[in-house]
């Protein structure tokens, strides 16, 4: 397995076919719930966010875009910033499922800067918030699919973009297979976790990247836990 994980995996996770879903999906978002908190998933996300912030002039009123975003709960993290920092923070969660759209309305229920869109990444509404933000999505799509996907991240975006994703390593596939085996008896978790670190990237699969969207200062910082952000400012001619 672990000499496989040279390239990145082609096989389809078994969220991506929207034929399926229903109570096991739900359940399986709330199990993802938990292995986010225990490998701090929220921190690229937060770190890029700061950044764009910062690169921004530090703007008093923000708006994010939250593509694939499951059941949002990466948010958080960002909400409390905001809270901290006396910024007016306004967040919509958008994924393709009904599944995730109901679990992000009942983690939500009680948050008045959320709100929940169900829609493709495809029908993004042009420069529909400040930031857009995509935390463990990308690894969805295959190489050649990256330039259209960030292209569409970049063109619902004012500011720029936020992409949190894994870094393909063999301790994190195989921490992430332990952990999903020991929380969850989903069949979603237990396949599509460790699955999803054998579809992460490496650097050169970001170079890749770059040099397709011609985008040189394109920001690449490895961060932990085995987890890259990528951070695109958003420039006159993107």
């Amino acid at each position: 397995m672990f000499k496989g994980l040279k390239q990145r995996a082609v096989q389809h996770e078994l969220m991506d076919d929207f034929s399926s879903g229903g109570p096991e999906l739900r359940q399986a978002l709330q199990h993802l719930r938990l292995l986010n908190r225990i490998f701090g998933a929220a921190g690229p996300t937060l770190f890029g966010f700061k950044r764009l912030w910062l690169q921004a002039g530090k703007p008093r009123t923000l708006s994010i875009l939250d593509v694939g975003s499951g059941s949002g709960d990466i948010n958080r993290h960002l909400l409390r910033w905001a809270d901290d920092n006396g910024v007016a923070l306004s967040i919509t969660l958008v994924d393709i499922t009904e599944e995730a759209c109901e679990e992000a309305r009942e983690l939500f229920r009680s948050e008045p800067r959320v709100r929940v869109m169900r829609s493709s990444l495809f029908e993004l509404p042009e420069n529909g918030a400040d930031i857009t933000t995509s935390t463990q999505f990308v690894h969805h799509f295959n190489n050649n699919e990256l330039p259209q996907v960030v292209g569409c991240l970049l063109k619902a975006s004012r500011l720029g973009v936020v992409i949190n994703d894994i870094h393909r390593h063999w301790i994190a596939w195989a921490a992430v297979w332990v952990t999903a085996h020991l929380i969850s008896s989903n069949r979603y978790i237990r396949n599509d976790g460790p699955l999803s670190v054998a579809k992460g990237f490496r650097a050169r699969d970001w170079m890749f990247l770059r040099n397709a969207l011609g985008i040189s200062d394109m920001l690449v910082s490895w961060r932990p836990l085995f987890r890259y952000a990528v951070v695109i400012e958003k420039r006159e001619q993107a």
